[in-house]
């Protein structure tokens, strides 16, 4: 008897050991969560309610389950999207930067001139770097540095001076091609985004065998070349021709900078023949900024032309930025002598253009946005509104384009166009497990952009948070102590 109430004693503490609850594991604490946000990854066409979890300015973790961090942000009843990622802005100043993070924008790149040498782009943006920033290599401050010998690291200064214009305009012997060729190539292994390649500005200099010098380069080193492409009259397309030609040639990858402004009205036209090159093998990418003014320096090469022609305009069409006055003939030739320097608007496309570009499939969406030093010295409204506009205009109130497709086109086609030349970019436009966290969070319905031609400055409105890797720099449209922005090269890792 006592054996037996032994052996039940042991038996009953084998069964009792048996179903004592094994100790919980703690909850991960993320440096920040975000609560039941409508979760938009363009990549995968994600649109559903989550919970996200960031750490190290990470996203670990997309869920429906609870999370516990060190900040909770209610997300409940707005929108999540990746920040945006413009290829093609020339802001390059803490003034310029600020009114594009406004914007949505996480990540401002000078891709189309670029900079020489690309890793001292942002000079002026270090001290307070309020979104990524990057640079192309310059073909065109390589070419004044070769004909001219000097140079500088980007086309304008803090006081808004051009680089010397004598380099635009000389053709280049063999000699200096090949010099060229060097200085490129050792950039592009130096981290340079591509070359940035400003045809239309001087277009007589550039002779065949330096066009090819710039492709090939390209091609051997799988690096972008963006492109502002030769100007013709509304409906031409040779000047894409010109670029596409040789792109197929040598197999270089290509982008046309703000096709829209160049296309004209045979924007239809021109996106066919590049959809046909690509589906035979070429590699080009093409983006449009959402407006119909173009804006350039006064003294621009395009203006040397017969650009009443070329645009079909007059004088009357462009307006002086600063004050936003039209010009007659008589003022016209005294700016141009007076003020080389000077920035201008021209009124010469049509929202029906710009309409059929956005709506193509793989259309990015850039800002072009001009150089903003500080609020007196006015450009174009392209670097405060542009990603404000299309979100607000074209998505919410016209629904020319949807939700998804935006961050498609201004988040996602952008990295993944960067990711052949830094790696980095794999991590960017994108909402996912293991993506940066550069996010927009708002609602949509309170979002607005009043910003004009002119009055371009205003500062778009209605983004509850904007972050770059998990910081938050942008809280209620009011700026924060972080500045985590930082120059994104090809040798960035891919962390």
């Amino acid at each position: 008897m006592k054996m037996k109430l032994v052996g039940s004693a042991v038996a009953m503490a084998v069964l009792m050991a048996g179903c004592t609850k094994a100790p919980e594991t703690s909850p991960i604490n993320y440096d920040l969560v975000i609560n039941q946000g409508r979760v938009i990854d363009p990549e995968t066409n994600t649109d559903k309610v989550m919970n996200i979890g960031i750490k190290d300015g990470v996203i670990e973790t997309l869920t429906n389950d609870s999370l516990s961090g060190e900040r909770v942000i209610d997300a409940d009843g707005m929108i999540v999207g990746p920040g945006f990622i413009d290829l093609h802005t020339h802001s390059g100043f803490p003034f310029g930067a600020l009114l594009q993070l406004r914007d949505g924008a996480t990540t401002a790149l000078e891709l189309e001139a670029g900079a020489y040498p690309a890793s001292e782009y942002g000079n002026f943006l270090r001290n307070a770097p309020y979104v990524n920033f990057g640079a192309s290599v310059s073909h065109a401050l390589i070419r004044v540095g070769v004909i001219e010998g000097e140079t500088k690291g980007w086309f304008i200064d803090e006081a808004g001076t051009l680089v010397p214009e004598e380099g635009y305009e000389q053709l280049a012997t063999s000699e200096e091609i090949e010099q060229m060729r060097k200085i490129i190539v050792e950039e592009l292994e130096a981290g340079g985004l591509g070359i940035g390649f400003l045809l239309d500005y001087m277009s007589p200099a550039v002779s065949e065998e330096e066009l090819r010098m710039i492709f090939e380069v390209a091609a051997e080193h799988d690096a972008v070349v963006w492109a502002h492409i030769r100007r013709g009259v509304n409906g031409d397309i040779q000047p894409l021709l010109d670029v596409l030609d040789v792109a197929v040639e040598t197999g270089a990858p290509l982008h046309i900078c703000h096709i829209n402004a160049n296309a004209m009205g045979a924007i239809g036209e021109w996106m066919k023949v590049i959809d046909e090159a690509n589906a035979n093998g070429a590699d080009i990418t093409m983006e449009i900024f959402p407006y119909t003014a173009g804006s350039t320096f006064i003294s621009a090469d395009v203006f040397d032309r017969d650009w009443k022609t070329i645009f079909d305009i007059s004088y009357e069409d462009v307006q002086w930025a600063e004050t936003g006055e039209y010009f007659t003939e008589e003022t016209w030739y005294k700016m141009r002598k007076e003020r080389p320097d000077g920035m201008i608007i021209h009124h010469y496309m049509q929202e029906d253009w710009l309409r059929e570009a956005m709506v193509h499939p793989d259309m990015m969406i850039a800002t072009d946005a001009m150089p903003a030093i500080n609020a007196n010295l006015k450009s174009a409204p392209n670097g405060a509104g542009s990603y404000t506009r299309v979100l607000a205009q074209y998505v919410r109130d016209e629904g020319v384009i949807s939700l998804n497709d935006a961050f498609y086109k201004g988040s996602y086609l952008p990295a993944k166009r960067l990711e052949g030349v830094a790696p980095i970019f794999g991590k960017k436009g994108r909402v996912q497990e293991g993506a940066h966290a550069d996010l927009l969070i708002f609602d949509i319905d309170n979002i607005n952009s009043a910003a004009s031609y002119t009055d371009p400055f205003v500062e778009a409105t209605g983004y509850s948070y904007v972050m770059i890797e998990g910081e938050i720099v942008l809280e209620n449209d009011e700026l924060t102590l972080n500045a985590p922005g930082r120059n994104l090269l090809g040798t960035t890792p891919a962390e």
